[in-house]
């Protein structure tokens, strides 16, 4: 439900989308100042949940956070919540959502969705039949660069595409407490940064039919450099790559029989397309972004929210849940599973 409070601009109420986060760290906190300057759309951040009592504490005094909470269950509880945020990290996901939704609230949850497919199942499910919104936080699906490529695909400017091509890497300290080196956490290259490639192959073609994978394991045990082949109907193919290990700004082309385009790096947070046909030169076109990028999320959660829908038009489930069969087959052929994986066996 959303409670009303009177505009300060005089009109009439206007509907508020009453915020939980359940998580303390980056993306959080990224999340929260994006709601802060929501205001004005409806947005009203109203607790922080936390696994500590003192980080929730001092997360919600640096964001003016009215309440806390020292349990994600508690924060699911929270009667005075519309809508809640997951943060924290992968091997949580379900755990969580399965709690918010059980108290009816709408979920957000951030990028992988899930450990893995059958988790997503059981969330998408118990979406379903709770009745409640529910979304992967895949940001990038919102952002004006994508608009503008849904656009020029839909407009056949580039044909049939046949073959996407992309990826990147970076090398990060190693530090065993992070989630990204933690395989108890969900951690590895795929799960934080391939996910992104993924979705995008799956946005330009769909569900693969064929999934072909080769990387290696790095000394805590999670992936660290994978190349993925994707093969689709009607001979489509996606070549991705994603490393911890070398250093190159993630770009992605998309090659069609009329013309190609590229998603200039970054491609999680793109501004630029450049699109070329046969011999005629190149046009690049600007696609800015505003502030962090997370904002266009945010409003169409609160949007499909106040209108009653149970998920976006944009990052739909049933695509949601394909992009996480895909992520299983990569990492059965690379040999990485979760402890937790293993001891449900």
């Amino acid at each position: 439900m959303t409670s009303a409070k009177p505009d300060p601009r005089g009109s009439e109420a206007f509907p508020r989308t009453r915020w939980g986060i359940c998580g303390t760290g980056r993306m959080a906190g990224t999340i929260a100042t994006e709601l802060a300057g929501l205001g004005e759309s409806g947005a009203e951040l109203c607790a922080v949940g936390s696994r500590s009592r003192e980080a929730a504490a001092a997360f919600a005094e640096r964001h003016r956070i009215p309440r806390t909470h020292d349990s994600y269950a508690a924060l699911a509880r929270d009667p005075e919540i519309d809508v809640v945020y997951i943060a924290t990290p992968p091997s949580l996901h379900c755990e969580i959502a399965l709690a918010c939704i059980e108290h009816g609230k709408a979920v957000l949850c951030e990028k992988p969705f899930a450990l893995n497919a059958v988790e997503a199942a059981r969330m998408i499910r118990a979406a379903r039949e709770r009745g409640v919104f529910l979304m992967e936080a895949m940001w990038t699906r919102f952002l004006p660069a994508l608009t503008a490529l849904r656009e020029i695909i839909a407009a056949g400017s580039l044909g049939a595409i046949h073959l996407v091509v992309g990826g990147g890497g970076f090398v990060p300290t190693f530090d065993p407490r992070l989630p990204l080196f933690d395989k108890a956490l969900g951690g590895g290259v795929l799960l934080d940064a391939g996910v992104y490639l993924v979705s995008m192959a799956s946005l330009l073609l769909g569900p693969p039919s064929d999934v072909v994978a080769r990387g290696y394991l790095g000394p805590s045990g999670i992936d660290q450099q994978d190349v993925l082949l994707l093969g689709h109907p009607g001979g489509a193919q996606a070549v991705l790559y994603v490393s911890l290990a070398t250093r190159r700004s993630p770009d992605l082309e998309i090659l069609g029989d009329r013309g190609q385009l590229r998603i200039e790096a970054p491609v999680f947070r793109p501004t630029r397309l450049t699109l070329r046909h046969g011999d005629e030169p190149p046009v690049t076109v600007e696609h800015p972004v505003a502030g962090s990028g997370y904002r266009a999320e945010l409003v169409e959660v609160m949007s499909a929210f106040t209108a009653g829908r149970r998920e976006s038009l944009v990052m739909p489930l049933n695509e949601t849940f394909s992009i996480m069969q895909t992520l299983d087959a990569v990492r059965a052929t690379l040999g990485l599973t979760y402890p937790q994986e293993s001891a449900r066996r």
